[in-house]
């Protein structure tokens, strides 16, 4: 399963749904990088650090930092989505069907 480090911005729920489907998710908080105004670059060389892909609902930012350092574990970028359980079932799904997230960026778009 993958191991992710999940951005403020991200919904509690959909890690705790992740966390259900067997993925190792630390939030900032958990990291003690909330409430900190980590600008979105520093937030990409923690998750390097620690060797774990990024969940975040900054898609704008974030898809332009993949595409000037595409060298990290992985950018996974949502919509946020009401439908937690359904949404963790979307990443859930976008990420096992690769062999490694390493320098992927995946966009887990809201059912339409």
């Amino acid at each position: 399963m993958a191991r992710f480090y999940s951005n403020e911005n991200f919904p509690l729920p959909v890690v705790l749904a992740l966390r259900e489907l067997g993925h190792d998710v630390l939030t900032s908080f958990e990291a003690g990088n909330a409430n900190r105004e980590i600008p979105d670059q520093e937030v990409l060389l923690y998750a390097v650090s620690t060797e774990r892909a990024v969940l975040t609902l900054n898609r704008h930012d974030f898809v332009m930092l993949h595409r000037a350092s595409p060298a990290h574990a992985g950018i996974v970028v949502c919509t946020f989505d009401p439908d937690f359980p359904a949404q963790a079932r979307r990443i859930h799904a976008a990420v096992t069907s690769l062999a490694d997230l390493a320098g992927h960026l995946l966009r887990v778009n809201r059912a339409s």
